[in-house]
């Protein structure tokens, strides 16, 4: 099971016609709506908003008002394709007043997706943790220290010094004990 390791855009230009090409990590649903809600806001004024997604067994696609099969089912034939999970891309089109045709549509989703894929790094997907962990200021050498090859998403600095991790379960069970954990939650990474 495959996922990307960074989140990409991609632009595709065809008689016109433009193509914005989107493509998250997600682990849920909910990230799914906030995503979409998000390009939604910022593409207002776009023709269509078609999207494909992974999670697991769930695959889930739509067209938008493009012609059936034309979109949606493209964009997730190139996700299966590429043997991917917990992905979500979406595809912003803005209509260029040239007719494409349903071929010449499957086509432009199809490299659209493609040449997003081709901007970013697929890997691997493991069992992981996403922790929050709380120390004091004064452990945060010591701690920036343990957490030196782990993906750290999210800093804090309040009372406390709060962090969001991703790690691996063989990279947690090495440094579990050294942790005020607050919070654990399985994930793939």
């Amino acid at each position: 099971m495959k996922s990307i390791k960074n989140d990409v855009n991609n632009t595709y230009i065809i008689n016109k016609s433009k193509f914005i090409c989107y493509l998250y990590k997600v682990d849920n649903t909910d990230e799914v709506e906030k995503y979409l809600d998000e390009i939604k806001d910022e593409y207002k004024d776009a023709t269509h908003h078609c999207f494909a997604y992974i999670i697991d067994n769930v695959k889930r696609f739509s067209d938008d008002n493009e012609p059936g099969g034309t979109a949606g089912m493209p964009i997730l034939n190139v996700l299966e394709s590429n043997d991917l999970n917990h992905i979500l891309c979406i595809v912003v089109r803005y209509f260029g007043g040239i007719k494409l045709g349903a071929g010449g549509l499957v086509r432009a989703y199809t490299k659209s997706v493609t040449e997003a894929l081709n901007n970013t790094e697929i890997k691997e997907l493991i069992n992981g943790y996403r922790l929050t962990i709380e120390f004091d200021y004064d452990d945060t050498k010591k701690i920036d220290n343990l957490l030196k090859n782990c993906n750290i998403i999210n800093k804090e600095f309040n009372d406390k010094v709060k962090y969001i991790i991703e790690l691996s379960e063989d990279e947690y069970e090495l440094i579990k004990d050294n942790l005020n954990i607050k919070n654990k939650e399985s994930i793939l990474i």
